[in-house]
């Protein structure tokens, strides 16, 4: 399996290239030359463990690694790090099954990937002979920072940059990155929003000679956003196991169409399950959760795709995005694998801040159904299930079961439907306990967690535990243009 840029300039890469590569030369995003499909029956894959589903999804993408490579990457990332052995239990509330992706390191569902993402890298660095300091570089609205940070943690041969919008991410996903304790890792609060470190990434990338500067000093930079294709191919296996456990539980016939309801920001997430269903997974429609910023739901109900709007700052932060990256990768397939197409839509967007597809994109698409949630619906979502079941929610997941619940509502489509629940509760305790009835500072951060325990009944997660008696470590806070200054000091003093 080769890979290739969505913009054309990069082209017949191998798996472990592009992993370490993370952004193509040209700006874009590496996809594989297909789709494969799963060689191992949905029966078969329903009587494996998660570690086993994951190496047959992803030695169909990874053909470069040889079993044992993977098996050691997978075993080394899936382990008890994860406080549950199912790692992604499959829990069913209110007539929904909600695919429960946060027992892991930092409690968001980015421990997934994120977890195996270090072990693709130091793989695909000895495959081919690099012995510079792989340097990863990333933006996050929230849950990717602190779970990479935890995953690259003292990693030999690496060191990890984070970008953070200043204000813009919640008080506990903040000082998660801010006490990460690994010494080869670093965070910077940017004065702008999630977009603005996610650009200001993109270019520091993109300039050639910045990069080249800390080539002659050894140095190479790779990424740890979703946009790198080694952060894609695993979430691909979650779908593909909840599958497998709706088959083993006796949920489903074999063959039995679900629906998959997933909370999109910058569009891995949900693309990760559009490529299970081309691999084999009986999936039917794709439902795209978007919160009050909601261009997703725009572009799927118009064709139209436009940043131009206000940012508007939520309580589910992780989806506070106007630019959703991995949606390239969709557009690009879209047409029919045209590197030509996909860079002149790209150069729309980064220059008009606006593109518009055609019908035949439109109908390529049509299993996608976009949705959006208010705040209002947010909260009115947490306490209803929380009073009708027990169960409790984060805001990321509450606007996913906002949104299937209106879509139910407006097609009277019962299919079965897995909500991909992203995050721990616990992780956005005061706005989960204002949902509740009960309002707290959000810099009562430890108060509103013991009070969410209290009244969820559920253990407090390790970490919690870990955060609450860890020293702040990250201070520093910079401007947007000066990224790459920053990225010097942290690296060379």
């Amino acid at each position: 399996m080769l890979y290739n840029s969505t913009r054309g300039g990069e082209t017949g890469l191998q798996a472990s290239e592009a992993i370490l590569k993370g952004l193509a030369d040209d700006g874009g995003l590496f996809m594989p030359e297909s789709i494969p499909a799963l060689k191992t029956s949905l029966k078969d894959l329903s009587r494996m463990s998660y570690q086993d589903v994951c190496y047959e999804v992803i030695k169909e993408y990874l053909t470069d690694f040889t079993e044992e490579e993977l098996r050691h990457c997978i075993n080394s990332a899936y382990d008890e790090k994860f406080e549950t052995p199912a790692i992604a239990p499959l829990v069913k509330k209110d007539d929904a099954y909600f695919l429960e992706l946060f027992h892991g390191k930092t409690i968001a569902f980015k421990d997934m990937a994120l977890s195996i993402l270090p072990h693709f890298m130091v793989t695909s660095a000895r495959k081919n002979n690099v012995t510079d300091k792989i340097v990863i570089l990333t933006a996050t609205s929230g849950d990717t920072g602190k779970a990479a940070m935890a995953g690259f943690s003292d990693v030999p041969g690496t060191e990890i940059i984070v970008f953070y919008p200043y204000g813009g991410v919640s008080r506990f996903q903040e000082l998660q990155m801010r006490t990460e304790p690994g010494k080869n890792t670093h965070a910077a609060a940017i004065r702008g929003n999630f977009d603005d470190a996610q650009t200001g990434v993109k270019k520091i990338f993109g300039d050639r000679e910045f990069t080249s500067k800390l080539k002659d000093k050894g140095v190479i930079l790779s990424s740890a956003n979703s946009i790198n294709i080694g952060r894609l191919v695993p979430q691909v296996a979650y779908y593909v196991y909840s599958y497998a456990q709706l088959l083993s539980q006796g949920e489903i016939e074999d063959g039995e169409k679900i629906n998959v309801c997933v909370p999109t920001g910058n569009f891995g997430n949900i693309l990760a399950a559009y490529f299970a269903k081309h691999m084999g997974v009986p999936i039917d429609r794709l439902i795209c959760a978007s919160n009050e910023n909601r261009v997703l739901t725009d572009f799927f109900g118009t064709g139209k795709y436009d940043r131009n709007r206000p940012f508007i700052l939520t309580s589910s932060p992780s989806m506070d995005i106007l630019i959703s990256s991995n949606l390239e990768r969709l557009i690009y397939l879209s047409t029919g694998r045209s590197a030509e197409k996909t860079s002149g839509l790209m150069k729309a967007l980064r220059e008009q801040g606006v593109y518009d597809i055609t019908d035949d994109m439109k109908e390529f698409i049509a299993d996608f159904f976009g949705g959006f949630a208010s705040e209002d619906e947010v909260f009115a979502s947490i306490k209803a299930l929380k009073d009708r079941t027990g169960y409790v929610m984060d805001p990321h997941t509450a606007v996913a079961k906002a949104v299937y619940d209106k879509y139910v509502d407006k097609t009277g489509d019962k299919t079965k439907t897995v909500i991909a629940s992203t995050a721990s509760p616990y992780k956005f305790s005061p706005n989960v306990m204002k949902a509740l009835g009960e309002k707290y500072d959000d810099e009562d951060v430890f108060l509103v967690i013991d009070r969410l325990h209290e009244i969820s009944g559920t253990p407090e997660p390790k970490a919690i535990k870990d955060v609450r008696s860890a020293e702040i470590r990250h201070n520093t806070v910079c401007e947007v243009t000066d990224m790459e200054k920053t990225v010097e000091t942290f690296l060379f003093g």
